[in-house]
């Protein structure tokens, strides 16, 4: 698991502890909170937060040697930091003859792995995947485009290179902002084919009372794709607004080879 704060781990720390107690019959599970971007560290950048979680990782596996499958649970910037992490842990699978193969086929076996591990879960938290540079992306700003071209000028002040990232101003040796790169495999980071490994990837947005992360780069969604919440409300689950399965998941199981080619799975883009 990865947090943006120490509050918030100590919070997500409890709701799985309290989810293992109530299938501590059922399987075995092997928890760890990541301690390796706290603090001032956070400020670093999102790859160099994601360098030091690849790290972390295989330190456990290597000290868990009967560890057999991963899933990662993260919470705001720390969404960003597991997506570059997966991206230099991801294996892709081999074919008989050793060689490795592209992550594009269809069998359940060719997915490819997390250092070895079974890739099972990937959910994220109100993180702000499409970033915070852009109208309403930063709720406190309250969409003013003075405070938004304000922020987009000093935040590298204040988070530093982390800051850059978010709002797309870093320009490492003239390439693209890094959260333009990590939408699609680049060199040794297999970013998308990472993401495509897990049996699951969910991302969590908060529709309201989030003054830090948008509703639209949280959903990875542009403006006139917001669902209204008059129309989605869940009497089950009434703090739910709105749940929406991937195309591959309505159309019953499809391959990934499938959700890969209609696109339906990835990030369309950034610049929303």
């Amino acid at each position: 698991m990865i947090f943006s704060s120490r509050a918030c781990k100590l919070l997500h720390v409890k709701l799985v502890q309290y989810w293992c107690l109530s299938f501590h019959n059922i399987c075995w599970i092997h928890f760890v909170g990541s301690e390796r971007n706290m603090s001032k560290l956070t400020l670093d950048g999102v790859d160099v937060m994601g360098e030091r979680l690849a790290q972390e990782v295989l330190e456990v596996i290597e000290r868990k040697r009967n560890l057999r499958k991963i899933s990662f649970v993260a919470h705001s910037v720390g969404g960003l930091v597991a997506r570059y992490a997966i991206g230099k842990l991801y294996r892709p699978p081999k074919i008989e003859n050793g060689e490795e193969s592209s992550a594009d086929t269809s069998s359940e076996n060719s997915r490819g792995t997390m250092a070895g591990l079974e890739a099972i879960n990937f959910i994220t938290v109100a993180t702000p995947h499409l970033g915070s540079r852009g109208n309403k992306q930063v709720p406190f700003l309250f969409g003013v485009t003075a405070f938004e071209k304000a922020a987009n000028f000093v935040i590298h002040l204040i988070f530093r290179r982390t800051g850059r990232h978010l709002f797309l101003n870093d320009n490492d040796e003239g390439r693209p902002p890094l959260l333009r790169r990590m939408v699609e495999d680049e060199d040794e980071n297999y970013f998308m084919s990472a993401l495509c490994a897990f049996k699951r990837r969910v991302a969590y947005s908060n529709a309201c009372y989030d003054h830090i992360v948008g509703w639209r780069t949280s959903s990875i969604r542009r403006n006139s794709e917001l669902p209204k919440w008059e129309d989605s409300l869940d009497e089950k689950y009434p703090h739910i607004v709105h749940h929406e399965h991937c195309k591959a998941c309505d159309a019953e199981q499809l391959d990934i080879s499938s959700m890969e080619d209609d696109g339906s799975d990835k990030i369309e883009g950034l610049p929303f």
